[in-house]
């Protein structure tokens, strides 16, 4: 039997495990301490302790991965998506190690990693490219004088990684310095190489890309596209296949680009050729992501193909099969633990109750289940939701439906921002391009409403039902009074909002005109019929009810970050410092950068509260802070 060890973690982990299982072969995970109790690791045939949480010490650790295929004795390695999927170093261990490496050649992964030399290999392949500088001096003063050979507005992006990370739009020539410093911390923190180029920036662009397969037998077949310009800080959001904004023309000429790409870098295994199109309709190669992309089940329900399982075969030497037609659209939504009211801050804790959508069309490829924690280590994706429909409007739909119905309690998530999303009006006739969602950030994402009363009743019935005791006479039958209705009052708190609920009855409840009755599952109530769903961690119940959430607090009021005192500077989301320009005794106005903070792909400036005097600095770069600590000491001026 093959045995095949999967490098990676979380939903694609899941993923690549189903497959291996179905094709008869042995599915080894590798996992960190911060991952020992996830779905992947028990759901594979054996599993491996890489180390501790960070991804450096574990997913990142070369060494580790293959002294960990060599105890299972592993045939194939699949790294995934993210950590090591695109770094020739790790499939030259593989290849050395005597294993077969799930992916192209380190070779091809070194040409198509460095975005210069790609957009070389589209030129030698006849395909456009975005004008630019491909950063061969790599000073202020270089990146100067090209960005006023090519023109702003323009986008300085990494030579190295992908994945939108450390890209920076500029459009005048005073922005450039921050822009470049920017992108070099970002591109040094997540790729450990910090060389950029720069490029003519698009506006309003649409974002097409092409799923490749190339066997080794010389065979390259383009197997569709997808739509992917629902995006927000060049992070994917929303995706379709086929591509709803390319005119019928299109499809054939941008596949055939991507096949002549393919040819031209030498490519094996499954990929993906990403382009940029113009509002004139002309189109630029972007990259190539040499990997299984995170939306790659669009493709999979359009063209009736495991694209995992074309990955394990090519990696065989099998030869590629002929392709299926496409059939319908498919939409697919990234669930995320974030808070989009927050700035989109990423959120972590345990899942206390977790309900995906099911029927026909629907498919979630999820990293967790109900009890699961989400920690602050790695990116922030809970699942993704994939609907399949014979239509785009009928896709679009059946995603909305699937999200209105997934309920997730525990930490925040951007169900809410993903629902109005797909309500656009401009997402729902296909009028799509990749700054749509910044445009309209402001009607997509609502500020935090107060609980409307059914909040609170569902929220108190949960917490008097929680507290009756099986076999205690005097707490099973739940609240009761001598002559009367049996009646509980208790207090829930908003933030700084209190709100007394009374409950009558002892199950179903009533509060006020409302009527609160348990469902059939564990968590999961109804209110005046209408479904609801509520579970406590700790002091809070966590509350859903008509698709939105809200952590109701039974306890004594805890102190938030936004009460620390004025003469504090703390972290805003749990973090790794990557800037610190802060110093003992510098005099500073409200506004000033302080500190940089980095966690889960987002990069966040902690500035100034208000004009005055940096005191005492106690953080450094590098250094591990948690959500509120203290990273400074700030006196304020009296004035």
């Amino acid at each position: 039997m093959t045995t095949l060890l999967v490098a990676n973690r979380g939903e694609i982990a899941r993923r690549i495990i189903r497959t291996a299982r179905r094709l008869g072969m042995r599915a080894v995970a590798a996992y960190s301490d911060a991952d020992a109790a996830l779905p992947f690791v028990r759901e594979a045939d054996a599993a491996v302790r890489l180390g501790p949480a960070p991804a450096r010490e574990s997913y990142l650790a070369i060494d580790r991965l293959i002294a960990a295929a060599r105890e299972t004795e592993a045939a194939l390695v699949h790294p995934g998506y993210g950590f090591l999927a695109e770094s020739p170093d790790f499939a030259n261990a593989v290849t050395a190690a005597g294993l077969r490496f799930v992916g192209p050649p380190a070779a091809v992964l070194a040409a198509l990693g460095d975005k210069a030399e790609a957009k070389a290999i589209a030129e030698r392949a006849g395909v456009p490219v975005l004008p630019g500088y491909p950063g061969t001096e790599q000073t202020d003063a270089a990146f100067a004088k090209a960005a006023r050979d090519t023109g702003y507005p323009l986008m300085i992006k990494p030579l190295a990684g992908g994945g939108g990370i450390g890209m920076q739009t500029v459009r005048e020539e005073r922005a450039l310095g921050d822009a470049l410093a920017r992108a070099r911390r970002l591109a040094a923190s997540a790729f450990g190489d910090e060389r950029l180029l720069l490029e003519r920036l698009v506006e309003r662009p649409r974002h097409i890309e092409v799923q490749i397969l190339a066997d080794s037998h010389g065979e390259v077949q383009a197997v569709g596209d997808r739509d992917c310009s629902l995006q927000r800080r060049h992070q994917k959001i929303v995706e379709v296949s086929p591509a709803v904004t390319a005119r019928k023309d299109q499809h054939a000429v941008l596949q055939e680009a991507a096949i002549a790409v393919a040819r031209e870098a030498g490519y094996r295994g499954a990929g993906t050729v990403e382009f940029i199109v113009d509002g004139r309709g002309r189109f630029f190669f972007l990259e190539v992501n040499p990997r299984l992309q995170v939306e790659h089940p669009v493709t999979e329900l359009v063209h009736r193909i495991d694209l995992v399982e074309q990955q394990l075969r090519i990696a065989l030497d099998e030869p590629l099969a002929a392709p299926h037609l496409p059939r319908g659209y498919a939409y697919e939504a990234r669930v995320y633990a974030e808070d989009p009211a927050s700035g989109f801050l990423p959120s972590t804790g345990r899942l206390v109750h977790v309900r995906w959508p099911a029927g026909n069309g629907i498919r979630v490829d999820a990293g967790y289940d109900e009890g699961d924690v989400v920690t602050r280590h790695y990116d922030p994706l809970i699942a993704k939701v994939i609907a399949h429909g014979g239509d785009p409007r009928i896709a679009l739909g059946m995603l909305a439906n699937a999200l209105a119905q997934t309920e997730i309690l525990g930490v925040r998530t951007n169900l809410a921002f993903l629902g109005a999303l797909l309500r656009n009006d401009r997402v729902r006739v296909h009028v799509l391009d990749t700054e749509l969602v910044e445009r309209e950030l402001s009607t997509l994402v609502a500020s935090r409403a107060a609980p409307p009363p059914e909040a609170y009743a569902v929220a108190a019935a949960s917490v008097v039902a929680a507290s009756r005791t099986v076999g205690d006479p005097w707490t099973s039958a739940g609240p009761w009074r001598i002559g009367g209705v049996p009646a509980t009052t208790l207090i829930l708190r908003d933030g700084d909002r209190e709100q007394v609920v009374q409950l009558e009855g002892a199950g179903p409840y009533r509060s006020g005109t409302h009527r609160v009755a348990a469902a059939d599952e564990p968590h999961r109530w109804t209110v005046d019929d209408a479904p609801a769903a509520a579970a406590r961690a700790g002091g809070t119940v966590w509350t859903m009810v008509g698709g939105e959430t809200w952590e109701l607090e039974t306890g004594p009021r805890d102190r938030a970050v936004e009460e620390v005192a004025g003469a504090e500077v703390v972290a805003p989301m749990p973090g790794v410092v990557i800037g610190a320009s802060a110093s003992p005794d510098r005099r500073v106005r409200r506004g000033d950068l302080l500190f940089v903070v980095e966690a889960m792909k987002m990069e966040l400036r902690v500035e100034a509260p208000a004009d005055g005097r940096i005191t005492r600095v106690l953080a450094k770069v590098g250094q591990q802070v948690a959500r509120g600590e203290r990273l400074a000491d700030f006196e304020p001026d009296q004035t």
